[in-house]
């Protein structure tokens, strides 16, 4: 049985990669159109000017970047507030925001109740 081929909103990897920014606007959802079709912020059009220079490794802080096709296949390393989570982007994350893929918290996992923290536990020795 063949592999079926991803496509985004019916397009296919090489469509969305030659495909221009008016284009892309108009399949991305309607939070992002309109994100989009305002402009990007100082900190989006100097992350862009990077990666139309190039570069595959980039340090970012710009969460609120929008995935578009001329980041597909390049790695990125997003700030989650302590450190740098690397990201490679993907055909399906398009229209998505980077910090989607970096969370900022972790999930806790608790361990059993120490001694004492518990009035079953208090007649327990510490040993």
């Amino acid at each position: 049985m063949a592999i079926k081929e991803f496509k985004w909103n019916g397009k296919t990897e090489e469509e969305i990669k030659r495909m221009d920014m008016e284009m892309f606007i108009e399949l991305v959802p309607s939070r992002q159109r309109r994100s989009l079709k305002r402009g990007f912020t100082e900190q989006q059009k100097s992350l862009v000017k990077r990666i139309d220079a190039g570069e595959s490794n980039i340090k970012t802080h710009c969460r609120n970047m929008i995935i578009i096709p001329s980041m597909i296949d390049k790695l990125f390393r997003i700030y989650n507030g302590k450190e740098f989570v690397p990201l490679t982007i993907t055909t399906e994350m398009l229209g998505h925001y980077l910090g989607e893929f970096a969370h900022t918290r972790k999930s806790v996992s608790h361990s059993s109740a120490g001694i004492g923290a518990t009035r079953s536990s208090k007649s327990v020795s510490a040993r």
